[in-house]
């Protein structure tokens, strides 16, 4: 069975607070400014590239991890163990980590700052239980993804803890529904909010908990490819050395760049 869950059935996610969250705001924006002075090109240019530059993709960081372990043998399935338990065990443990990171930068991702659920060029809009789209700032977005997971894996009658209880015929594609909105978020992360991670030296953790969870998805074919191929270039760099190959990431990177040059909806 699942293990006991952090929150009671019904609660909003609370946003845990890491380790380093008790660093000023006027700190994280001093070093943040570091960061963007160390990666500013020529200060008097007068043709600015046509795409800012992914400091995330820089060998200094993408080299960062907390573990060297293989991720590759963690997230597949052992023996003897039901794939629905070792779904929902893994996807609420991504659940509540993808949360703690998240928390780390929280306060830099505000309704001024991200206007828009934005990964690069794609905006990503919320869809309420009757299908409505919703134009959300990111902050917003966030909130409705862990305020959804979060109902969902305290539901005893879909994240089943009990011994003898059945998952639901449907639990599988509320996973794979789960699994894209975490994605979403951990893309954001990296997208708007990679310079206040780094300024925090938590890119080691970030680079880790992505790894992972990339891998993870890809051995249960829980995310469609195309929802992931607007981070295939980060996804090749972290994920090459642990034998990440399948599900054609190798085509997702030629895609992704002649995408780069108009703002897609989804």
């Amino acid at each position: 069975m699942v293990g006991d869950h952090c929150s009671l059935p019904g609660e909003r996610p609370v946003l845990a607070q890491s380790p380093k969250a008790g660093l000023s705001c006027k700190m994280v924006l001093q070093a943040v400014g570091k960061v963007l002075r160390k990666s500013k090109g020529k200060p008097n240019g007068k043709k600015p590239a046509p795409e800012e530059k992914k400091l995330y993709l820089e060998p200094e960081y993408t080299k960062s991890r907390i573990t060297d372990f293989e991720f590759k043998e963690l997230v597949m399935l052992p023996r003897e163990i039901d794939l629905n338990e070792w779904l929902a065990s893994n996807t609420t443990t991504f659940f509540h980590h993808i949360n703690l990171q998240y928390s780390t930068i929280s306060e830099f991702c505000t309704g001024e700052s991200c206007q828009t659920m934005a990964v690069c060029n794609t905006q990503y809009y919320w869809y309420d239980e009757r299908g409505k789209k919703i134009k959300c700032t990111a902050p917003q977005y966030v909130d409705f993804v862990m305020s959804s997971v979060q109902k969902l894996v305290t539901d005893e009658d879909v994240f089943p803890t009990k011994y003898g209880k059945e998952f639901p015929n449907s639990f599988e594609s509320l996973v794979k529904k789960i699994c894209k909105y975490l994605f979403h978020v951990l893309a954001h992360i990296y997208s708007s909010h990679f310079k206040e991670t780094l300024a925090l030296e938590l890119h080691g953790h970030l680079n880790t908990l992505y790894t992972h969870f990339i891998l993870f998805i890809r051995e249960f074919n829980l995310v469609d490819p195309k929802e992931t191929t607007i981070m295939d270039d980060l996804t090749e760099v972290l994920c090459s050395s642990s034998g990440s190959s399948s599900n054609g990431s190798g085509n997702g990177s030629s895609n992704s760049a002649g995408a780069q040059n108009h703002v897609k909806e989804r």
